[in-house]
C-alpha cells in the first residue's frame, strides 16, 4: 500500500487542503509516513533575500509557510518529516520522486483556467506527465 507518500506543499491554501487528503490517507495506514517536500523556487529566491534581514529570517519564513500543512498532519497522528529541495518546483518534485520510491505524489492544484495552463502549463501537470509513481491532485 502507500508506505511513504510525498506531499508536495508550499504553504498555500491548495497545499493545506492537499495535506488534510494525505493525512486521511495516511492515518488510515499503519506505519504510512509522510514527507513533506518544499521545494525552494530559485526564480523567487531573490525576492526572499531582499526583504529578509538575514539568512535565518529567511529559513524561518519557510517554515512558516508549512505550519498548517504540519499541524493537518499532527491532529491527525500521522507520522512526518520535512524535506526542503531548490530548484524549478515542476521538475524537482517528478525527480525527487522519482529518485526516492515514493508510493504516492499528493499535489494541490493551482486553480489554472484551461487558457492559462495552455499558456503557462502547472506545475500539477507537469508532475502528473512525468513522474512514475501514482499522483492525486487535490483542489
Amino acid at each position: 500500500m502507500y508506505q511513504h507518500i510525498l506531499l508536495a506543499a508550499d504553504g498555500s491554501n491548495n497545499a493545506i487542503r492537499a495535506a488534510k487528503e494525505a493525512a486521511y490517507i495516511a492515518s488510515l495506514i499503519p506505519d504510512a509516513e509522510v514527507e513533506i517536500l518544499f521545494v525552494v523556487d530559485l526564480s523567487k529566491v531573490k525576492d526572499e533575500v531582499l526583504h529578509s534581514q538575514n539568512h535565518e529570517e529567511i529559513e524561518l519564513k519557510r517554515k512558516q509557510k508549512l505550519m498548517p500543512v504540519q499541524q493537518e498532519l499532527t491532529e491527525k497522528h500521522v507520522n512526518y518529516r520535512v524535506t526542503f529541495v531548490n530548484g524549478d518546483p515542476g521538475p524537482t518534485i517528478v525527480d525527487y520522486a522519482n529518485k526516492n520510491s515514493v508510493d504516492l505524489l499528493i499535489i494541490g492544484s493551482r486553480g489554472l483556467n484551461s487558457l492559462q495552463e495552455f499558456v503557462l502549463g502547472s506545475v500539477s501537470h507537469k508532475v502528473v506527465k512525468r513522474a512514475h509513481c501514482p499522483v492525486m491532485i487535490v483542489k
